[in-house]
């Protein structure tokens, strides 16, 4: 039975820095958090029965108010979190972003590489439409996941600039057969 997901990336969070809160830490901002309610509207008349979030704070944050709005829990899953680049925070991180785009099979030492995302992205969007039972999965994740999974199922025009315009929140649909 095919699946219908709905991709968010996470909305406006605080941006990563030396000394900050971890990946895993990272809230939205104030902005943000507004932001998140206000895909309520958009996003109950989907009708989810499931959402599930990346476990980093920022992606659960923006599918919260959904998942009071429906009376559905947030589940989390290790799987769909950001992308491992290897990369500590850096002011110049677009330039290592753009190199891992033109070659998606490199990665940095403890880095995974953007094809490890994508195989990890379509596997376990794929799972979960799985599980859906022909329902709406809605799932809270991260910029580059997001695009990633893009990728996997088969859209080609998304590429690193794709990737870096996109905005916070986004929404995505896809099926999965």
């Amino acid at each position: 039975m095919p699946g219908h997901l709905i991709l968010v990336r996470h909305a406006e969070s605080v941006v990563p820095r030396p000394g900050g809160p971890d990946e895993f830490h990272r809230p939205l901002t104030e902005t943000g958090l507004a932001q998140a309610e206000n895909l309520v509207a958009e996003l109950v008349s989907a009708r989810p029965t499931l959402i599930v979030s990346s476990p980093y704070l920022r992606a659960v944050q923006t599918v919260e108010p959904l998942a009071r709005a429906v009376g559905l829990p947030v589940r989390t899953r290790w799987e769909l979190r950001e992308w491992d680049s290897g990369l500590e925070p850096t002011p110049d991180y677009a330039r290592y972003y753009a190199e891992s785009w033109a070659d998606p099979a490199a990665a940095r030492p403890g880095g995974e590489s953007l094809r490890q995302l994508t195989d990890r992205a379509v596997a376990a969007l794929t799972a979960l439409a799985g599980e859906s039972d022909g329902g709406t999965v809605v799932v809270g994740s991260h910029g580059t996941f997001v695009a990633r999974a893009l990728v996997g199922f088969g859209m080609s025009t998304v590429d690193w600039e794709f990737s870096r315009a996109m905005p916070m929140p986004a929404i995505y649909r896809i099926e999965v057969s």
